[in-house]
């Protein structure tokens, strides 16, 4: 981990703007990251979705049954909470997050309790999130997509799973997104 990377110049007919994104009722601020997302599931799924975009923020897009944007939250990722974690205490390590998480609920090792917190930590609040999405719509589907949706999913799911929602994971969504506005000449 280090730092953030200078954006690179990219020509300005090359770049995706978020006007054109077919997302309805999408406010000037949104990101273009999260007006991708939430269009695509809605796409999709053809009906209300909250999406669970994991990277260095955790943000949670809602769209509503007719493709327009209906909120969300941000909080910080995972490996921010552990960068923070580690620059606010004493005596925890520096770590990045495990391709898998470890089946033990409760770590003994500082480490592995470290990642099982942060990890557990959000995937309960993108569950709370997703029954709150379905209290709103009851055929609301959660998407998981992001770097670090194939960590939060399977916990997600075991969070849900006496619920009706609907969990799907595609971590590519954003990227899928990208290819249906912008197809290129292979495609």
């Amino acid at each position: 981990m280090g730092p953030v990377p200078a954006p690179v110049p990219w020509p300005a007919e090359g770049r995706l703007d978020t006007a054109e994104v077919p997302l309805a009722r999408m406010p000037s601020w949104l990101g273009v990251d999260r007006a991708l997302v939430g269009w695509r599931a809605w796409q999709r799924s053809e009906t209300a979705v909250l999406v669970a975009d994991g990277g260095t923020a955790l943000s949670l897009t809602r769209v509503d049954a007719d493709g327009g944007f209906a909120g969300g939250r941000l909080m910080a990722g995972a490996r921010l909470q552990l960068r923070a974690l580690q620059a606010g205490t004493a005596g925890l390590p520096a770590l990045d997050l495990p391709p898998v998480l470890a089946a033990q609920p409760w770590p003994q090792a500082t480490a592995e309790a470290m990642a099982s917190g942060v990890l557990r930590g959000l995937a309960a609040a993108v569950a709370q999130a997703g029954r709150e999405a379905l209290a709103e719509d009851p055929r609301c589907r959660l998407w998981i997509t992001g770097g670090d949706g194939p960590l939060l999913a399977p916990l997600v799911r075991e969070l849900v799973a006496d619920s009706s929602l609907v969990v799907e994971c595609d971590p590519a969504l954003a990227l899928e997104a990208l290819a249906a506005l912008r197809p290129g000449p292979d495609r």
